[in-house]
């Protein structure tokens, strides 16, 4: 995640080759319908459960997947260049320029907004989303003396002041950023020293989870996001957001109106595929892409698979 303004890595990332104007994209052909996705792990992951179960309807489909970051594909869709693709809830608040409202912290309310606004402004209908949050999350090793796994920030506030050894490794803009870690700090009483802080370069969650895997410099704590799949794969454990700190990021397919009423079949045929991918699922389907080398089209085939979604 590269921002959420500018955070979340799923927003604007900073790609000279990527940046294609939407008018250098080919129109959506009129007899397949255009399944798109961004152009990370989890957009690859995403943009193909959503083509795999679409096509296996019997329906036409033409992949774009990994086409670009957030504003190359929004502006594809926006342009009806392609029909579908994986977005995140909170990224409405970037899209209609209301960062500081907090209807974005709350998953159902969050979702409601960005629906019914992007239905008002740009004939777009965001189908059923996951039950899963790609945001940011502060998270530990298993084990951390005296903070056991499944506890939630507020555990960690109280750790600290008992003296609790803790040592984070985050990006200069996880720590800097009044909408990261000094919203964590905020929202749960805590403050980090300086020496309770690994600030590396970069914005790569995949180092600071690594570094906290290894213990790098007496490291046991890292900034990652919910769905990361270097979390299953390293045993580490997102520490949970119950105050609300953070933004919802819950992904869900967004098509053109237009192409939802020449196919309506598409909500039914992707409700339950969205439905089953919940926060530890989705860490690891993406583990098995990103940390274990798979393609993620066969991973996408082998979960429907195994969901008996697909025959």
């Amino acid at each position: 995640m590269i921002g959420k303004q500018p955070l979340h890595r799923l927003v604007i990332i900073a790609l000279a080759a990527l940046a294609l104007p939407a008018s250098a994209l080919p129109a959506a052909a009129a007899d397949a319908i255009v399944v798109a996705s961004k152009i990370d792990t989890e957009g690859a992951l995403l943009g193909n459960l959503a083509a795999e179960i679409i096509e296996a309807n019997g329906l036409p489909v033409r992949r774009r997947i990994q086409l670009g970051p957030t504003n190359i594909v929004r502006a594809a869709l926006l342009a009806g260049q392609i029909d579908i693709y994986p977005e995140y809830t909170g990224n409405g608040a970037l899209f209609f320029h209301r960062e500081t409202d907090p209807v974005w912290k709350r998953a159902a309310a969050g979702y409601a907004e960005v629906k019914q606004r992007d239905a008002d402004a740009n004939r777009l209908v965001w189908l059923a989303p996951a039950p899963a949050n790609n945001t940011w999350v502060i998270a530990i090793r298993a084990d951390l003396a005296g903070l056991p796994p499944g506890k939630c920030l507020g555990d960690l506030a109280g750790y600290l002041v008992h003296g609790g050894r803790f040592k984070l490794a985050a990006s200069a803009e996880f720590v800097e950023s009044p909408a990261a870690l000094p919203a964590f700090e905020a929202t749960y009483g805590f403050q980090l020293r300086a020496d309770q802080l690994l600030t590396l370069s970069g914005g790569n969650t995949a180092a600071t989870l690594r570094a906290a895997a290894e213990g790098t410099s007496g490291v046991n704590a890292a900034m990652a996001y919910g769905t990361d799949g270097e979390l299953a794969a390293l045993g580490l454990n997102a520490l949970c957001d119950d105050k609300a700190a953070q933004v919802v990021y819950a992904p869900a397919p967004v098509v053109r109106q237009a192409v939802l009423q020449q196919y309506p079949q598409i909500a039914a045929a992707l409700a339950p595929v969205f439905a089953s991918l919940d926060l530890t699922t989705l860490q690891e389907l993406n583990a098995r892409i990103a940390v274990a080398g798979e393609d993620a089209a066969a991973v996408a085939r082998d979960y429907l698979k195994s969901k008996h979604l697909l025959p």
